[in-house]
C-alpha cells in the first residue's frame, strides 16, 4: 500500500475553539496515524500519514476545520515518508511546541 506523508501548518483563529481535537477526531476517522499541536505563534500543526485519499480528505477539512474555527490559510507539504513516520501509530495531540 502507499502512504502518504504530509506536514499542515493552519493559520486563523485555529486555537482555544477546538481545532485540535476535531482534526484529531477527523484523522482517526480517516484512519490516519500522526499528530497535531497548537504553535506558540497561535496555528496549529499537524503531520498525517496514510493512504493518500484519507491525507487529501483531512488536509480538505483542514481548510474549514470545526465550526468555531476561522481558518486564514492553510500551508501543506508532502515529505518523504521516513521510517520514524511509519513507526508512527494512532494519532495523537502532543505538546504546544
Amino acid at each position: 500500500m502507499t502512504f502518504l506523508t504530509r506536514h499542515l501548518s493552519i493559520h486563523g483563529r485555529v486555537q482555544g475553539v477546538g481545532f485540535r481535537w476535531a482534526l484529531s477526531a477527523e484523522a482517526k476517522a480517516l484512519g490516519l496515524r500522526g499528530w497535531v499541536r497548537n504553535r506558540n505563534d497561535g496555528s496549529v500543526e499537524a503531520l498525517v500519514l496514510g493512504p493518500p485519499e484519507a491525507v487529501e480528505a483531512l488536509t480538505a477539512w483542514a481548510h474549514h476545520g470545526p465550526s468555531t474555527a476561522i481558518v486564514a490559510r492553510v500551508v501543506s507539504r508532502d515529505e518523504p515518508t521516513s521510517e520514524d513516520h511509519e513507526s508512527l501509530t494512532g494519532f495523537r495531540q502532543v505538546p504546544t511546541f
